[in-house]
């Protein structure tokens, strides 16, 4: 593992949220005055690969980055795209059921109207 990817993958380790590629550039940045965009863009890319992040793709919004590895929910606001961590448990089992079939893996996000947005659209 390169001393870039290393950085990448604590950045985002290390994060309470959801980063995107621009916001892990910013912070390796900080550490690592010389690292290109690039850079950033191609080891995160090898890291998902790897299975060491999560990629989230959200319609209108940069991908974002997720530490958590093992399977979860996003509940995600479809006006400003905060973006935050739910747990649905028995979900897989479930899926497995409905569909007859041997399921891997899954991703689910529920779109929601969170209550920033909710209370600028009231002013």
């Amino acid at each position: 593992m390169t001393k870039q990817r290393k950085l990448v993958l604590d950045i985002v380790e290390n994060s309470c949220n959801h980063l995107t590629a621009e916001e892990v550039f910013f912070k390796a940045k900080e550490e690592m005055p010389n690292i290109a965009l690039g850079t950033v863009y191609r080891n995160l890319n090898i890291l998902v690969d790897e299975g060491l992040l999560r990629r989230l793709t959200i319609a209108g919004h940069p991908d974002r980055f997720d530490n958590t590895r093992i399977e979860h929910e996003h509940l995600i606001c479809k006006n400003c795209g905060k973006l935050s961590d739910f747990r649905i448990e028995g979900i897989k089992e479930k899926l497995k059921e409905a569909s007859q079939e041997n399921v891997q893996s899954y991703e689910l996000n529920a779109y929601y109207i969170c209550e920033d947005c909710c209370n600028q659209e009231v002013m």
